[in-house]
């Protein structure tokens, strides 16, 4: 991408205190964009827009809490006038639980914030996007989405949902103007944050996905994902729309 082939729009990035939404974040705002880096840790969102300069203003979010998202639209409306490009990014991880023994509270809180969350900040974004009758979203999905075997229950189940989310806004909006891809990260070096409760994977899950994992194994930088997303928000990926694109050194090729 060119040095400002994002002049003069403006990317409001989930999950951006770290990992692939801090890489994100920063490569948004090298293309030109001004972003709102939203998490959950004021702290962490603060350091990634404090590293990016005036073109960046950080913003706290529960993405799981319909007020708090409400609240982070609000932010990036009031300070740039519009969103036009959302990377759906936040997330968290289970304890790669088989289906049999993950806790309910575990499963809830996973699909919560991984599928209803990412819907929530699509939800409330779109009007803004219908509004200027144009829009880019990326989501973050993963390896897991098309897999039964990359990680545990809750967390594969709400990847898959993330991927069947991406090409419902997709085909629903198309005419509209508003393109929505997915990207499924291999292993990434990341930051992501496990849900409550975890405080040790479950040995049977890992046991079972071992050899799915290890097939894995080479280890992506968050800028590699971050990479992806600027390209299918760009308009070089004009005509691209509800694609789920692996980025993950061809482990899905497998």
């Amino acid at each position: 991408m060119t040095t400002d082939s994002f002049h003069d729009r403006v990317a409001l990035i989930t999950g951006a205190g770290s990992g692939i939404g801090r890489a994100m974040a920063v490569a948004f705002a090298k293309a030109g964009a001004r972003v709102v880096v939203c998490d959950i840790n004021g702290e962490s969102a603060e350091r990634t827009a404090s590293g990016i300069g005036d073109t960046a203003i950080a913003a706290v979010a529960d993405i799981s809490d319909e007020a708090s998202v409400a609240a982070l639209t609000e932010t990036a409306i009031s300070a740039y006038g519009r969103i036009d490009v959302l990377c759906n990014n936040a997330g968290i991880i289970d304890n790669m639980a088989l289906p049999a023994d993950i806790p309910v509270e575990m499963w809830e809180r996973v699909l919560r914030v991984n599928l209803t969350g990412t819907f929530l900040v699509t939800h409330a974004v779109l009007p803004h996007m219908l509004r200027e009758g144009r829009g880019a979203i990326v989501n973050t999905a993963s390896e897991a989405g098309i897999r039964g075997g990359a990680a545990g229950a809750a967390y594969t189940a709400s990847k898959h949902g993330v991927v069947g989310l991406t090409r419902s806004v997709a085909w629903a909006y198309a005419k509209e103007g508003i393109r929505c891809n997915a990207i499924l990260p291999g292993p990434t070096l990341t930051g992501i944050a496990t849900a409550e409760g975890v405080r040790d994977f479950d040995p049977a899950g890992i046991t079972r996905l071992g050899p799915v994992l290890a097939l894995g194994e080479q280890m992506a930088q968050p800028e590699q994902m971050a990479d992806a997303a600027l390209f299918l928000a760009s308009d070089a990926a004009s005509f691209v729309n509800g694609a789920i694109v692996p980025v993950d050194g061809g482990w899905s090729a497998g």
